[in-house]
């Protein structure tokens, strides 16, 4: 887990066991909130899978993120709690401004989990979310250009209107002067020109 970025206090319980177990915990946001400031990495994750999405708030979901440290848990908290608040569009335009690496990382995994879980979601705000990609796609930073070039092709890959805006803008990252910039367009073009994705997207 080291080797993959994984720290703190990790004891080796697997994401499907967590699941697992939180199919027998009621949605609880009192309950996840303790649990996470046990500060163990696998509990964290669960924290994010009993939270109360109802009852959960702007200044919970600020509590949680600057505590982020490594990719699985901001992953796990866009996809399986975040995305579903109602103020999710507002915090991505703040997070995304930030300097922390994870915080940072929290606005384009969410706009990733968003493209791929939020099937109600209109096309024209997925739209909205292209200027934050080629706004952001010089942070080198490893788990933050990840992010960025994950978002672009989650779009992408949503449906046959999203793909050739999203094409457009991996295009214009791959003719940047930005080294960064570049290799995010370029592995978002490899993907999208993928003939199996393009033929699932048809």
């Amino acid at each position: 887990m080291q080797r993959f970025g994984i720290k703190g206090k990790v004891i080796g319980v697997t994401v499907v066991e967590l699941r697992s177990l939180a199919k027998h915990i009621d949605k609880n946001t009192p309950l996840a909130m303790g649990i996470w400031n046990e500060q163990y990495h696998e509990a964290r994750i669960l924290a994010t899978m009993i939270a109360d999405k109802n009852d959960f708030s702007a200044e919970q979901m600020d509590f949680m993120t600057k505590d982020f440290d490594s990719w699985d848990i901001t992953d796990q908290a866009c996809f399986n709690l975040f995305r579903h608040l109602p103020f999710y569009n507002e915090k991505i335009f703040e997070y995304v401004k930030s300097d922390e690496e994870f915080v940072r990382r929290t606005a384009f995994s969410l706009i990733a989990g968003l493209a791929v879980g939020n099937k109600k979601m209109a096309d024209t705000e997925l739209l909205n979310y292209l200027p934050l990609i080629k706004e952001y796609s010089f942070d080198e930073r490893n788990f933050v250009w990840k992010a960025v070039n994950w978002a672009l092709r989650q779009i992408g890959k949503r449906n046959k209107n999203l793909y050739p805006y999203s094409v457009r803008v991996a295009k214009e990252l791959s003719l940047s002067q930005d080294k960064t910039a570049i290799k995010i367009g370029k592995d978002a073009l490899r993907e999208l020109s993928d003939e199996k994705v393009i033929a699932r997207i048809k």
